[in-house]
């Protein structure tokens, strides 16, 4: 936040987003609140001018709870995404919404698929911020078109495609 103080232009970029996190897990290795901040600001579409977004991080119990009450899926998922609006912009309003990432799922998904650990959770936090702005997998074209900003996004952060490994088989 010090280059932010100095320099307008990331000054500016930093007011767009107000993110509070709050930890729900006894999980280790948990991505800092500036990670977060860095990631979920990142995956901010050029139309959204102001987002408020409280990302929470739970364990198992809890996010099977969330998916349950919510999705009807009695398991515990990676990412559940809330957006008060449901991805559509009001005109002067903020973007509002809330993010569940299961540290336990989170943490078992990237051991399987031999990712590092930080690198799944800033994907889930971009797919989750798209969520929130009304991008969505439901159809093949869909899918592709999130999986590709995706793809573009986490490259623009340092990290490696998250969707390689299937795009090969």
């Amino acid at each position: 936040m010090k280059q932010a103080k100095r320099n307008p232009v990331l000054a500016r970029l930093a007011a767009r987003l107000q993110l509070t996190r709050d930890i729900r897990s006894e999980a280790t290795h948990l991505p800092s609140a500036s990670e977060l901040n860095r990631w979920a600001r990142a995956a901010l579409q050029s139309g959204v001018k102001m987002a408020e977004v409280s990302i929470l991080i739970v364990d198992a119990d809890e996010g099977r709870s969330l998916n349950r009450d919510y999705r009807g899926k009695d398991y515990a998922t990676n990412v559940l995404s809330f957006a008060l609006n449901e991805g559509e912009t009001v005109a002067g309003m903020p973007l509002f919404g809330d993010l569940v990432l299961c540290a336990p799922v989170v943490a078992q998904e990237a051991a399987d698929q031999g990712k590092d650990l930080l690198a799944h959770y800033a994907h889930l936090t971009v797919h989750g911020m798209l969520h929130l702005q009304g991008l969505d997998h439901e159809d093949e074209a869909e899918a592709d078109a999130m999986e590709a900003l995706e793809t573009l996004i986490l490259a623009k952060l340092g990290y490696p495609d998250p969707y390689l490994e299937e795009k090969s088989v």
